[in-house]
């Protein structure tokens, strides 16, 4: 364990029973000062009530909670949704979207109260402490990284909740816990207990913001969004900031049992995981922003998004955040995105979020050309030539076996 040279620690805070035993174990092993931050990126508010008091309970020098709620949805969930970005066809994305900004903002305390390190509580299976390193080491690579899941012998609640009982450090966390959720405005995740076999249907338990959408009203529900540039700007007509739209999109959603998945996905460091993942709000903006592509974007744009997206996706997921392949794709989907405007009404109803109706002033869509009935402007004999241009290198090959 290496311990020299470092004063001065800025933990990764959440207030919950991992973190609340690095504070005491940082200063025994490390001999430092920890100063604890706290981001606020839509959790509930419940988790933070009292979290400084906690930290300094634990023994913290100082607590900072900043608040990154708006900067998270308008500059990471808003471009990233620009891209059509879904990790294996499905996940969009909530925490992985999230750790690079709290990353950020860990290493802006660090710099500002002069830490010799960075530490936080993720531990050596998943894809989080990636996510956290990379953006350390993109941002603040002089600062040295402390990962004490990979360093302590304490491996599990029991061990966690004696070691605090030990030092008479207050804890409201128990043995009852059976999930481990990761929740911010974008989502809410839920891993382990029943989940943790395939095999087994996930339970009510599993879910925590939607309605069963077996249980959702009987009655549609219909919102409208309004898209500029392939971002969201208004819910039924009243314009909102990116934050303000996603949580009143969540309310309605989650209403409506809109936005759930249940899927095993293949973690970046080789194995793989099973989670439930409610995402309401943010699965009705990426039904609206879809539906304005379809009218907009022309055939050979619209695969090029597609390509975006499932590059971005991978980028995203595996931390990739301040890298010029991010700003890369990021600038090719804005420029895609110029003329993303437009109008979708979405239709709630039993766990669907489905577009009715769309406008756009830059639509592609022609009744003239695309109609079953009789039109002026489409000379279907023009078609004999392009199909035998289209065609043609198959009869030459054809040609050629004869």
């Amino acid at each position: 364990m290496q311990t020299q040279n470092i004063n001065k620690i800025v933990l990764a805070y959440s207030g919950g029973l991992d973190t609340s035993a690095i504070i005491p174990w940082l200063k025994e092993n490390y001999g430092c000062e920890v100063v604890a931050f706290v981001a606020n990126v839509g959790q509930d508010p419940a988790d933070l009530e009292g979290v400084e008091k906690k930290a300094m309970q634990s023994g913290a020098s100082e607590c900072h909670v900043v608040d990154l709620r708006e900067e998270f949805i308008r500059e990471y969930v808003y471009p990233v949704l620009q891209t059509g970005a879904l990790y294996e066809g499905t996940y969009l994305l909530g925490t992985s979207m999230a750790r690079p900004i709290i990353a950020k903002a860990q290493v802006e305390v660090a710099l500002k109260v002069g830490a010799d390190a960075l530490c936080h509580g993720a531990t050596g299976k998943g894809n989080d402490q990636v996510r956290f390193e990379s953006t350390y080491a993109a941002l603040a690579p002089q600062l040295k990284v402390i990962a004490p899941w990979r360093e302590w012998d304490l491996r599990s609640r029991e061990a966690l909740l004696d070691y605090l009982k030990q030092r008479d450090i207050p804890t409201t966390a128990s043995l009852e816990k059976i999930y481990s959720r990761d929740e911010n405005a974008w989502h809410i995740s839920t891993e382990g207990g029943v989940l943790e076999s395939p095999a087994n249907a996930a339970n009510q338990d599993c879910w925590v913001w939607t309605v069963d959408p077996l249980e959702a009203p009987d009655q549609p529900e219909e919102v409208t969004l309004t898209v500029e540039k392939g971002k969201v700007v208004a819910v039924n007509g009243e314009r909102l900031s990116p934050f303000q739209a996603l949580e009143k999109l969540n309310v309605l959603g989650a209403k409506h049992g809109v936005g759930r998945i249940d899927i095993v996905e293949n973690r970046l460091v080789g194995m793989k995981s099973r989670g439930c993942y409610e995402t309401p709000g943010g699965t009705i903006m990426v039904n609206a922003l879809r539906a304005v592509e379809q009218l907009v974007l022309d055939r050979d744009s619209f695969k090029w998004r597609e390509q975006l997206g499932l590059e971005m996706s991978y980028v995203v997921y595996d931390g990739r955040w301040f890298t010029p392949i991010r700003k890369a794709l990021q600038a090719s989907a804005e420029s895609l995105a110029e003329e993303l405007n437009g109008e979708v009404v979405i239709r709630l109803y039993k766990g669907h979020a489905t577009a009715i109706k769309k406008k756009s002033d830059n639509s592609l869509y022609s009744e003239e050309f695309a109609t079953f009935g009789e039109d002026d402007v489409y000379d279907h004999s023009h078609a004999e030539g392009f199909i035998r241009l289209y065609s043609l290198s198959s009869r030459i090959r054809a040609l050629k076996q004869q």
